[in-house]
């Protein structure tokens, strides 16, 4: 079922199948890696686990064309740094990031993070009247942040707030002014900070810049447990050009138009 939601374009949860997931079942432990790279004529998985040598965890493709490569790494588990490595079509050998990864180094690093994310919600109230809260004809004030320019710490040599601090410090100061949503500009990993999230590495991974991603559920819970609403920006055609990013995937214009003047948006 899950080849064939993802083949017919349907899949609406393939973070939970496509990325890095960690097994243990007790007899089991290790990570499962899936990754999307149709064109592609090898794939391997590299990391500190095995020098990052990429003829030692080679990934076999799926044997229902949807252009899948699997493998499971034993012994490999939360907090591991990967990559994938790629052979195109023409023989060329790249690196790539993980696009459905959770977390990712901080920039200017540039590897993925294995990072099984567990987080105890506590916003029942808010997710039982959403629905009203967020409809068409309900009052709603929406104010735009910046989550690393927002507020600073003077005595801590300017540093941006922690997802965390800015929870409770946003919270308060919204909900005084009497807004009902926070729209986060894009706080998806990027690799420059001075893009303010309109470079995207990966959609399913909140920037560790500012902590893990369970800590960017700390703040999303906070606020909905404040009652106000949080919208984050979804940017698909700002993605950078980066040699490890999204660009030219697996050796062809996977995820972008491979007409430049439709694919690229400066």
């Amino acid at each position: 079922m899950d080849s064939y939601l993802f083949r017919e374009g349907n899949h609406f949860r393939l973070y939970e199948k496509l990325g890095a997931h960690v097994v243990d079942d007790g007899k089991l432990s290790g990570t499962y890696f899936a990754l999307w790279a149709p064109n592609a004529r090898e794939v391997s998985v590299i990391g500190a686990f095995n020098d990052w040598d990429r003829t030692r965890h080679y990934l076999s493709p799926r044997k229902d064309n949807s252009g899948i490569w699997e493998g499971f790494v034993p012994g490999v588990g939360k907090g591991v740094l990967y990559k994938y490595s790629l052979r195109s079509r023409n023989g060329s050998v790249f690196e790539k990031g993980d696009p459905f990864a959770a977390f990712w180094e901080i920039a200017p690093k540039t590897a993925s993070i294995v990072w099984p994310c567990d987080y105890a919600w506590n916003d029942g109230e808010w997710m039982k009247n959403r629905r009203a809260q967020n409809a068409l004809n309900a009052p709603m004030s929406v104010y735009e942040v910046h989550v690393g320019s927002w507020r600073r710490k003077p005595s801590e040599g300017f540093r941006s707030l922690s997802y965390r601090e800015l929870g409770h410090e946003l919270g308060e100061y919204v909900r005084a002014a009497g807004f009902t949503h926070v729209e986060l500009l894009p706080v998806m990993e990027h690799p420059f900070y001075g893009s303010w999230g309109y470079q995207t590495l990966g959609y399913f991974a909140p920037t560790s810049r500012y902590g893990t991603p369970e800590d960017f559920m700390y703040m999303v819970d906070v606020l909905h447990q404040m009652g106000i609403g949080v919208i984050l920006d979804w940017v698909p055609s700002h993605f950078p050009a980066d040699a490890y990013g999204l660009a030219h995937f697996d050796g062809t214009c996977l995820y972008e138009h491979e007409d430049p003047r439709k694919g690229y948006q400066p």
